[in-house]
């Protein structure tokens, strides 16, 4: 496919850019049509490498979007009782307990006796199942897998934390349909992502590329939770290994030292879950011992202490961060977060000033997938009632936009460029890139190529 985008506004000034065999073949003030070749007018539009979403469950996404979320105010009784259930399942997402009250098994069941229910935590890292659902899934006796919480008498509470991979094999429902959110990322100029899927597994993986290989999910995929390279999936890479952290029950600094030393082994950075202040020192003491390497990264690091980022800078640690979470939870966070941690809360501004090398990215579905909101986010640190959080953490939309367009496997390194000879992966939008900036907003996104080929294209 031959494609001309004529009069684009790029980094080094107006310019015609030929889209050929998957590549720019030509950057120049101006190209005359070739026989054949569609012909876009860019109308003075920035013409931009594509983003990347640096850390992003595809699975877990593409699962939500037929899912119930809860908002804020909404009822958990209305909800469950009306929601549908595709499969046989009802799958509820966004708990919050103490915007919907505690819940277990016995609260579900009152909730809904008879379908299957099961109910995420806004963090993700926790679901809540019903009577009904634990039965279909053999998790309401005999041996039990990790993360099946117990009460004082050995009864499963129905409460299952870090339990991903248990449910993917015990449930027997199909994977999700990853195609509407294939084109969702495209909307928004998304034409790489992370797959921050822990313990991904072969069928996963499988599931993935098939819907790479027919198109259905265009963007490139790099994998961080598969234990072995795709086999033969062209746009796909292995990153570094992701190991979680969980904040509920920390391993020991012995287990997350031998758990490193394993990606070591198999020639791997690894990617460190690590939400609290507590599993951060743990991090930096396993790491003390196990020495770092190139391409190690910390996905969120919620809260970081000064001490804390001089050891990720002389490490050259990246970190993974989401933006949109303040945002959207900023309040909550400013009401529950303990006084102490509010300092080193959600940094961005902090971490780059220190030296750490930071990538925006969006964990959805945990938290919000369009880039451009994420990058007014960072620059307002704006809450929900119009609070900041973090006033001295706010950076340049800009600079949320260069993370975006670091390479996947060197997130928060230099931004992507045009250049000739380099991948068709476009986002072509409506407005110069100073408007963009000045209003970050996904309706600006007027054309996404990937690999030479029209992957969105916005109504005229």
């Amino acid at each position: 496919m031959s494609l001309l985008l004529r009069g684009a506004e790029t980094g080094a000034g107006p310019a015609d850019c030929r889209v050929h065999d998957g590549r720019v073949h030509a950057l120049a003030p101006e190209l005359a049509p070739r026989r054949g070749e569609r012909v876009i007018d860019a109308r003075g539009g920035a013409l931009l490498p594509g983003l990347t979403d640096h850390h992003i469950h595809l699975l877990a996404t593409a699962a939500a979007m037929d899912s119930v979320r809860l908002t804020p105010g909404a009822d958990l009784a209305t909800a469950v009782r009306a929601a549908p259930a595709p499969h046989g399942w009802v799958r509820v997402l966004g708990y919050d307990e103490i915007r919907h009250g505690d819940l277990d098994r016995d609260v579900l069941d009152a909730l809904e006796p008879a379908r299957p229910v099961r109910v995420q935590h806004r963090g993700g890292s926790l679901w809540v199942l019903n009577s009904a659902a634990l039965r279909r899934l053999g998790l309401d006796a005999g041996p039990l897998p990790p993360g099946v919480e117990l009460d004082g008498g050995g009864r499963p509470t129905g409460r299952l934390w870090r339990a991903d991979a248990v449910l993917r094999e015990r449930l027997p429902l199909p994977p999700p349909d990853l195609s509407r959110l294939g084109a969702v990322l495209a909307a928004y100029g998304i034409t790489s992502v992370t797959d921050a899927t822990p313990d991904l597994d072969e069928q996963g993986v499988a599931h993935i590329t098939a819907a790479m290989a027919r198109g259905d999910l265009p963007q490139r995929v790099t994998f961080l939770g598969a234990a072995a390279p795709p086999p033969q999936a062209r746009r796909a890479a292995l990153g570094p290994r992701k190991i979680v952290v969980p904040d509920h029950t920390l391993p020991s600094p012995d287990d997350l030292a031998a758990a490193i030393r394993a990606a070591r082994a198999a020639r791997r950075a690894v990617a460190l879950h690590c939400v609290t202040r507590e599993a951060l020192a743990l991090i930096i003491a396993a790491l003390t011992e196990t020495g770092t390497v190139p391409g190690d990264r910390l996905e969120h690091c919620a809260v970081a202490s000064p001490d804390a980022l001089e050891f990720l800078a002389r490490h050259d640690l990246r970190v993974i961060t989401q933006p949109s979470l303040p945002a959207a939870r900023g309040d909550d966070y400013l009401a529950r977060v303990d006084p102490e941690d509010l300092p080193d809360l959600w940094r961005y501004a902090g971490f780059l000033r220190a030296g750490v090398r930071v990538a925006p990215s969006s964990d959805a579905p945990y938290g919000g997938l369009d880039p451009w909101a994420a990058m007014a986010a960072a620059r307002d640190r704006a809450t929900p009632s119009g609070l900041v959080l973090g006033p001295a953490e706010r950076v340049p939309a800009r600079t949320v936009l260069d993370g975006a367009l670091s390479h996947p496997l060197d997130p928060g390194g230099p931004p992507a460029r045009l250049a000739v000879g380099a991948p068709a992966d476009l986002v072509l939008l409506r407005v110069p890139l100073a408007r963009a900036l000045r209003e970050p907003d996904s309706s600006l996104v007027a054309l996404t190529v990937i690999e030479g080929r029209i992957a969105y294209e916005a109504a005229p």
